[in-house]
């Protein structure tokens, strides 16, 4: 029998295939990917944002204006707002999340698991570096669009009229870019849909009831306070409910921080993730 090749005196050995964890490679081919995306889901614009917006606007009516009626004003940074302006500068960080998660994960994960899109864009020269940026971004701009859609019907009701409402859109747009990056993980992940349960079961529910959207934080025992401060979610809340006061928030640094070291961390252990994922 004949021995391998690499057992031969002075053969090199075969080439070592590159780590997973190496630093992205990234080009503009990721455009095109963004592109395709963007022209399919055109067709389908109406019904998606009807989607998006009626939960939280569910949320936003029945408590805010149901349970708003009981609490009155509630107490943040040493001034009284109305609970109605307290739910809604957190119900629509809540929303930001919540699409850009599902863009990332049900219809990423259809993307790439079951209708093999992912694949096909590969057999051009695209890498996979570029189409998981792609996506990315693309769910970052589905939850900018759904929070636009929902920023006008709270203007239309009259709940603020801050200024400082712009650079609350632009946090918002980097909340959507950050828990995109948070769900790709779980994509790279999953074998099935099924297992998106546990993301939002385990993961986006408790940190609801735990980032300052529904009370105040100071409401909660001091180790869960000190555990939920860190969390995406409080960290959005805490920049853009101020915004929604037409104060500038306290802290932002550090808020600011905390969403950026989660994206790029997040982005990184999705990446490679996701090689391994196409390498197997």
């Amino acid at each position: 029998m004949s021995s391998p090749a690499s057992s031969l005196p002075g053969a090199s050995p075969a080439p070592r295939a590159p780590s997973v964890w190496r630093p992205p490679e990234l080009s503009m081919r990721w455009w095109p990917v963004f592109l395709r995306n963007l022209l399919v889901w055109r067709k389908l614009a109406i019904p998606s944002l009807i989607g998006n917006i009626a939960e939280p606007l569910i949320w936003l009516v029945a408590f805010g204006y149901g349970m708003g009626a009981l609490v009155g004003q509630v107490e943040v940074g040493g001034s009284s707002v109305p609970y109605i302006l307290f739910l809604a500068s957190g119900s629509i960080c809540m929303s930001s999340m919540n699409a850009a998660s599902f863009e990332a994960l049900y219809s990423a994960f259809s993307r790439m698991h079951v209708q093999k899109t992912w694949d096909g864009i590969m057999n051009a020269p695209v890498g996979l570096d570029d189409v998981v940026l792609a996506e990315m971004l693309w769910a970052g701009f589905k939850a900018i669009f759904t929070t636009t859609a929902i920023l006008f019907v709270m203007l239309g009701l009259g709940i603020s009229h801050s200024p400082k409402l712009l650079v609350a859109w632009f946090v918002l747009a980097g909340v959507g870019v950050t828990f995109s990056c948070i769900a790709l993980i779980f994509n790279a992940l999953a074998k099935g849909y099924d297992f998106f349960t546990y993301y939002f079961t385990l993961f986006m529910t408790p940190m609801m009831f735990l980032s300052g959207v529904f009370f105040p934080l100071e409401q909660l025992p001091g180790a869960v306070r000190a555990v939920a401060g860190w969390l995406p979610l409080a960290s959005a809340v805490e920049l853009v409910r101020p915004l929604f006061m037409d104060q500038w928030p306290v802290d932002w640094w550090r808020h600011a921080v905390v969403l950026v070291v989660y994206t790029v961390v997040s982005f990184w252990v999705a990446l490679a993730l996701t090689r391994k994922r196409f390498r197997a």
